[in-house]
């Protein structure tokens, strides 16, 4: 009956594809119809299964290894070692952030009215949404629970709303012990944005996370439980969501200085010619993520190891490539374009003047 029922789900889940393929968890459905061919296989290959004694019940409320495991794999809670020094500029965002989670943590007593708990951090990807909420974790010292949305769906469909309950049990448990807690939900877009249909699982889950929400931001509380969202399209998430984020916050792209800066960071790792102006090259990446710069001193470097390696030379372990100039940087430059337009800039702005708050 098992095999018969998985067969029946997979191709519910291939048709729904089928019908709507521009639906954005196509990708988890494909997964779930791959996890069930697997179970299938698993029980065809199976002995007999030992049926269960009448009267014999399962205690549901008790997670399985197997669970326990699953939900491991999702929530990583690792300590960021992130400082302020190595987010370059966003000196709006750090500062809104200090005012919302650093102040209330260092003195909570001079919040009579509360503080925020859900800051949604929006913007061109690559510009440091991720690197914020690793600094201000590492500032307060804070448990750091990274949770991938895309994992969330492909996983816990069918079973999300006790997934969720469960991150936030475990997240106010920490905050009582007395160590603060940042819950850092990445693409949130994905997780909880507008949908034209859904399916049962994702109803329940979204009421989940938002009665979980609701709990996290009651006023009368004074538990250090944040929860911060990331996501690349903030006009894609759905309309209670947006008023449970008090704090909505563009990481827009890098200004002059802030590229001046990243160039020096990722500059200080590699060999410079003396004459090497990065200046003129942060002038010259006018438009470039953060991540775009990373790119583009990474693939100088492998230029002149290139040059090593095709010279023969690579062969004695004492040879180097030779120094980095600056033209070595405006060749990549003149070869490569951002990988944010001007469209989606002016897109994230206007969503910004009508969303906005600091």
């Amino acid at each position: 009956m098992a095999i018969t029922m998985y067969q029946k789900a997979i191709e519910s889940l291939l048709k729904l594809v089928q019908l709507y393929p521009e639906y954005g968890l196509n990708k988890v459905y494909i997964q779930r119809a791959m996890a069930y061919q697997q179970r299938i296989q698993g029980l065809q290959g199976a002995g007999p299964i030992q049926p269960r004694l009448e009267g014999q019940t399962v205690d549901a409320t008790v997670p399985s290894e197997a669970e326990k495991a699953s939900f491991d794999e999702l929530v990583l809670k690792e300590k960021p070692e992130v400082k302020w020094e190595e987010v370059m500029g966003l000196e709006q965002a750090k500062k809104a952030i200090k005012e919302a989670i650093v102040y209330p943590v260092q003195r909570p007593d001079l919040f009579p009215l509360g503080w925020p708990r859900g800051i949604l951090l929006f913007g061109p990807p690559g510009c440091g949404k991720t690197l914020l909420a690793a600094a201000v974790a590492t500032e307060i010292d804070a448990a750091f629970v990274s949770v991938d949305a895309a994992s969330i769906m492909s996983k816990w469909l069918g079973e999300a709303e006790q997934n969720v309950a469960r991150l936030f049990t475990s997240s106010r448990k920490s905050a009582n012990d007395g160590r603060p807690v940042i819950v850092f939900i990445d693409e949130l877009d994905s997780l909880i944005g507008m949908h034209s249909s859904e399916v049962g699982g994702e109803v329940r889950m979204r009421n989940q996370f938002l009665k979980e929400m609701d709990g996290v931001i009651d006023k009368g509380k004074k538990l250090h439980v944040y929860v911060i969202g990331a996501s690349n399209k903030p006009w894609d998430l759905d309309w209670p969501f947006i008023r449970r984020f008090q704090k909505r916050i563009l990481v827009p792209l890098p200004d002059f200085l802030a590229r001046l800066g990243m160039f020096k960071l990722y500059a200080s790792n590699l060999r410079l010619a003396s004459d090497t102006d990065l200046h003129k090259l942060a002038r010259l990446s006018e438009g470039f993520s953060g991540s775009d710069i990373r790119d583009i001193c990474q693939s100088a470097h492998l230029k002149v190891i290139g040059e090593l390696f095709e010279s023969g030379q690579a062969n004695d372990k004492k040879a180097q490539p030779r120094l980095l100039s600056t033209d070595d940087f405006r060749q990549i430059l003149e070869e490569r374009k951002p990988s944010v337009s001007l469209d989606m800039v002016g897109s994230y702005t206007r969503w910004f003047e009508a969303f906005k708050a600091l």
